[in-house]
């Protein structure tokens, strides 16, 4: 997803991975030409050295306009990928964000997806099954139980976001494999801040990506992790706090115990409810709370920042304290007084 756009470089930074110890390869239909440039990187004997793994659904992205979630679409998705990765077996094959009860439905109906996959693995086109997710907790731990044909399942989880600790925990008491995708955030722990360059240096780490890429290593649920690589430092580093020492109880708690301080002061600010908008001024009130979150309890002001300048509605500075906002607040804060810090510290990020 994240890799060079020039295609002679994305091509020796993937090879470099490989050379470096990295195995395992998540791309998928819709990441532009990431198919194409893995299936360029992985000639010359590369192919063999790695657990490839792709993966799609018609929700996510349809590539023909009769796209649907039936077992003939999904084979001709599978072949088309694979003469795109340049190989003739694919190790994975995910179902790409399973989001709803109303999806899972769709996956496993008659000659639906399951049906599909199951006879790509009889064929011996792939050779495990499973599914990508930003469902509900409580919706997974049902699928969990019930999908016996799932064998792996890719999710978010990181120093921002542990929402889905228990959903991956039951997976992997269920044995299935569990990887972790965003575990720095996305990139935004890339440039740390003050509260979380204290954490890391109390706990022994040497760098905010360092302590984020160690405690996701730290949870004995976790199987394996996804780093999105722009450069070779993303290889260098990632790797070097992989090969360090997982975090000890002592540690997971002063780090559990710090998370939960912010999760606590987030219980209080913005729950991203919306019901404060629409804002008359086309602002999108909780995206910029967002970033005065990230900004004054996570203490990470590039992250708000750039988080902040992707905000494509209007941003605070069109706020002009009308205050219909207000009353409408659940949590009874202060929007308009927010606003107006948020232009005041990301007016450079307009």
């Amino acid at each position: 997803m994240r890799l060079p756009r020039d295609t002679r470089e994305a091509v020796a930074l993937i090879r470099r991975a490989i050379d470096a110890g990295m195995r395992y390869i998540d791309t998928s239909r819709g990441y532009g030409e990431s198919e194409w440039v893995l299936g360029r990187a992985l000639r010359d004997g590369y192919r063999q050295k790695v657990i490839l793994s792709t993966k799609w659904s018609p929700w996510v992205t349809r590539i023909q306009p009769d796209d649907d979630a039936s077992a003939g679409c999904v084979r001709r998705r599978i072949e088309e990928q694979m003469r795109r990765l340049d190989v003739d077996y694919l190790d994975f094959y995910q179902i790409w964000n399973i989001d709803s009860r109303e999806h899972y439905d769709q996956v496993v109906a008659p000659g639906g997806l399951l049906e599909g996959l199951l006879k790509a693995r009889a064929d011996g086109l792939i050779g495990h099954l499973g599914f990508t997710t930003h469902d509900t907790v409580e919706n997974l731990l049902t699928y969990i139980r019930e999908a016996e044909w799932c064998e792996i399942i890719l999710f978010t989880y990181n120093l921002l976001n542990r929402t889905y600790a228990p959903a991956i925990e039951a997976a992997h008491r269920q044995g299935i494999g569990t990887v972790i995708m965003n575990p720095v955030g996305g990139g935004r722990l890339a440039a740390g801040g003050p509260v979380l360059d204290r954490l890391a240096a109390e706990v022994g780490a040497v760098s905010v990506p360092d302590l984020a890429v160690r405690y996701v290593l730290s949870n004995p649920h976790v199987d394996a992790i996804i780093s999105g690589i722009s450069k070779e430092r993303d290889v260098r580093d990632t790797i070097a706090a992989a090969e360090r020492p997982v975090f000890d109880a002592t540690q997971r708690r002063r780090i559990e115990g710090v998370l939960d301080e912010i999760a606590r002061a987030s219980a209080a600010f913005c729950t991203g409810c919306k019901y404060c908008l629409p804002c008359p001024r086309g602002i999108d009130i909780p995206a910029v709370m967002a970033c005065v979150f990230d900004y004054r309890h996570w203490g990470l002001p590039a992250a708000a920042a750039e988080r902040y300048r992707r905000i494509k509605e209007a941003r605070a500075d069109a706020c002009v304290r009308c205050g219909q906002c207000e009353p409408k607040c659940t949590q009874h804060l202060r929007i308009m007084d927010e606003m107006r810090f948020a232009a005041e510290v990301f007016r450079t990020a307009e």
